[in-house]
């Protein structure tokens, strides 16, 4: 095997690992209603909803912070959900 192989392999390995861990996570804390729903997929889907509402009721700039991305990516990636949170709460089922 040669060294590019033994990262692949490597690589591949670790994004298996995290793959379980990150399911048993997912089936240890949410409800069997929000495994269902489409915002808990993957880790991606999780930080989405938590930028999502955030921007529902903190400043745009401070949700940059927050989320380590400059505010002109921010808001080109978010648009959509200001002012929608409330949306995204109620799907985690967390809305009250």
């Amino acid at each position: 095997m040669d060294a590019c192989s033994s990262v692949s392999a490597g690589a591949q390995s670790q994004k298996v690992t995290y793959a379980k861990v990150f399911r048993a996570a997912r089936e240890a804390t949410f409800t069997p209603d929000v495994l269902r729903g489409s915002l808990v997929g993957r880790p991606y889907d999780l930080r989405h909803a938590t930028v999502s509402t955030w921007l529902a009721g903190v400043p745009a700039a401070t949700v940059a912070e927050w989320a380590g991305q400059a505010i002109a990516v921010l808001l080109e990636v978010y648009a959509s959900f200001l002012g929608k949170g409330q949306q995204v709460e109620t799907a985690l089922g967390s809305g009250r």
